[in-house]
């Protein structure tokens, strides 16, 4: 260790590295010694090499002492680095708040958001997306840094959306995505403020299927479907005899189905797992796909590129069919069931099938409770579109007991003359 050599400046030392070399000359640590509450205190400053003089460092040694005597400011090293710490902090969480607050819409969108939603979510959703954004959000609000985006502009983009013909469920879907998008930025610590859309009011899409078939337009779609596909045959007559999802049939697995029981196993449905139950109609469905799959087996079956899972009730290329067939529309098609009806909520589509199942438990009498369980409805909410089939029945009860006291009344008339009185009825029925 080398020794400490003092300078030409009172309280500045040094001391000499013993191979590291500034320019010719050894290099020089230098420190400075003083008192403090009167007590010596010495505290090292830097190395020549680091651009640290004897006059620098003298300097420096006058700032604290000139501190302590005002009373102000860092009287020792230690708090003058401190200081200067938190400044760069400072300066360094402003300098990220200032490119936080600069990011714009499309480059998030773009570069962070879009990516990752591709890894996160379907594809369909994904283009839907997609398809949104460079449609209608893009040249709304993408040009703008997300911290000026407000609900002025959210407001903004229903209108746009609108005046160009978009219904009331494509805007609360454009909202949805924007509401993602800033839910994203915000997680990644990337956008610090409100999420605008929680001030903006989205629109309440009335997109309930109001439609449903009768008997003979049922039995007509499924006569027409079986001469076309098996499969889709059997997955709407399913979906007509036990209230099933697209998403619910396709899932169908063959231990879900208990065919003695003449019930279903519905797993991990929208509001958690259910059991459905069978007519005989679809449980003679069933019986006869397992026992063509039997024969298919017991005969070598068919050699399949694909490799298809055997599991499914219903197989596709995939491990489970994603949509129906477009057997389904063309048969619709054919059938004009949708002629003349441009309301999307009148036309038929595969979950009419669901729609009809629950609309006919209603006329057979099943109150809307009992309804609700077994389309797997978690509240009442989506069950209530089917409060005016059974309004209909009570009406139609209230009806019928007009009729019969009506007939009380005139039998009454006849006899004495006097109109019945009701409470009389009401006692001579216990």
């Amino acid at each position: 260790m080398t020794k400490w050599v003092k300078t030409n400046f009172p309280g500045v030392r040094y001391r000499e590295h013993t191979t590291r070399k500034n320019g010719v000359r050894r290099d020089q640590y230098f420190t400075i010694r003083y008192k403090l509450n009167g007590k010596d205190k010495e505290e090292g400053l830097g190395w020549a090499s680091e651009d640290w003089t004897a006059a620098k460092v003298y300097d420096r040694l006058k700032e604290l002492k000139e501190n302590k005597k005002k009373g102000e400011g860092p009287q020792t090293l230690a708090e003058k680095r401190e200081i200067e710490s938190e400044m760069r902090e400072r300066e360094q969480a402003k300098q990220e708040h200032e490119a936080k607050e600069t990011i714009i819409f499309d480059a998030f969108f773009n570069d962070t958001y879009l990516p990752q939603a591709k890894t996160d979510k379907k594809e369909r959703s994904v283009a839907r997306e997609e398809g949104l954004y460079g449609k209608w959000i893009k040249d709304v609000i993408g040009h703008f840094p997300m911290k000026d985006i407000a609900p002025f502009h959210l407001e903004k983009l229903k209108k746009v959306m609108a005046e160009g013909g978009q219904s009331p469920r494509s805007i609360e879907y454009a909202l949805a995505v924007v509401r993602q998008i800033f839910n994203a930025a915000k997680r990644l610590g990337v956008f610090e403020r409100e999420n605008p859309t929680a001030n903006v009011k989205f629109p309440k899409p009335d997109n309930g299927r109001m439609r449903f078939l009768t008997r003979d337009e049922a039995d007509k779609l499924l006569n027409a479907l079986k001469s076309r596909s098996v499969d889709v045959h059997d997955m709407t007559l399913l979906s007509l005899h036990a209230g099933l999802r697209f998403g619910e049939i396709a899932s169908l697995t063959r231990q879900d189905v208990d065919l003695d029981k003449g019930v279903l196993t519905i797993r991990d449905a929208k509001a958690g797992s259910r059991y459905a139950f069978l007519t005989e109609q679809a449980v003679e469905m069933l019986k006869a796909r397992e026992r063509a799959r039997d024969e298919e087996k017991s005969s070598g079956g068919k050699k399949r590129k694909d490799k298809r899972p055997s599991n499914y009730v219903f197989e596709g290329r995939k491990v489970k069919l994603d949509r129906i067939s477009i057997t389904f529309k063309r048969t619709v098609d054919d059938l004009k069931l949708n002629d003349g009806i441009d309301d999307p909520r009148l036309q038929i589509c595969f979950h009419s099938c669901r729609h009809s199942y629950a609309s006919w438990m209603i006329e057979q009498g099943a109150d809307l409770y009992t309804v609700q369980k077994l389309l797997g409805h978690k509240t009442n909410v989506m069950t209530q579109r089917y409060a005016h089939l059974s309004e209909n029945k009570l009406r139609a009860a209230a009806t019928a007991l007009g009729q019969a006291l009506q007939q009380l009344e005139n039998a009454g008339q006849k006899e004495d003359g006097q109109v019945v009185n009701l409470q009389q009825v009401d006692n001579s029925g216990g």
